[in-house]
């Protein structure tokens, strides 16, 4: 354990870390800030030293993890050009969805004061599927440019679509749920696309 005092490298990202570890294991219901700050190998007291409580916590991990699938989603420029368009697609897709366990999603909506932090930080600005679909939408537009979606496609509108269904996906998942199939969210893509762009399927789950 890391001795009192003493500045812990990175701590968010292990304490963050150490949650999805807890709940992946223990569920929802063993979610506490003991049981997070001893899987992290923390002192007892670090969780509430830098959170004013386990709903601030739990808010600030779910806006984190959407900040990082903001950012991967805002690489898709280097991506122009290369690869097939619906797989680029897809790659955001997937890191969305697995951007957080069902459970902590559930704990984020339902309990009043994490779900108010959360809804506090989107509205200050913090990267999430507004930020996504942004860059979805400028990706589609350059690759449009280069003939590699159909010229009567509507970035926006696709981007739009891609994203709220993925939000759909994510919000109403429970830990009971199968986790969404490749070959589903790739259909969607395709559709959304429509013909002129024919990538590959990918392999049958």
């Amino acid at each position: 354990m890391s001795p009192r005092g003493v500045a812990i490298p990175d701590l968010r990202e292990r304490l963050f870390a150490a949650a999805e570890r807890v709940v992946a294991r223990d569920g929802a219901a063993g979610l506490t800030s003991r049981a997070v700050t001893a899987e992290a190998d923390c002192g007892k007291g670090v969780l509430h030293a830098h959170f004013a409580g386990l709903d601030e916590f739990v808010a600030e991990l779910v806006l984190d993890r959407f900040a990082r699938a903001a950012h991967h989603a805002a690489l898709l420029p280097s991506r122009v050009g290369r690869g097939a368009v619906a797989d680029n697609l897809q790659d955001i897709t997937v890191a969305l969805l697995d951007s957080l366990p069902p459970a902590v999603v559930g704990i984020a909506m339902t309990r009043p004061a994490a779900s108010l932090h959360t809804r506090e930080g989107l509205e200050s600005g913090a990267p999430a599927f507004g930020a996504i679909q942004d860059s979805v939408t400028a990706y589609l537009e350059a690759e449009r440019h280069l003939g590699r979606v159909p010229p009567h496609a509507d970035p926006a509108t696709i981007a739009l679509a891609l994203v709220g269904t993925v939000h759909h996906l994510l919000m109403t998942r429970t830990p009971a749920t199968t986790p969404t199939p490749p070959t589903t969210t790739y259909r969607l893509i395709a559709m959304l696309l429509g013909p002129g762009s024919d990538p590959a399927a990918p392999e049958s789950d």
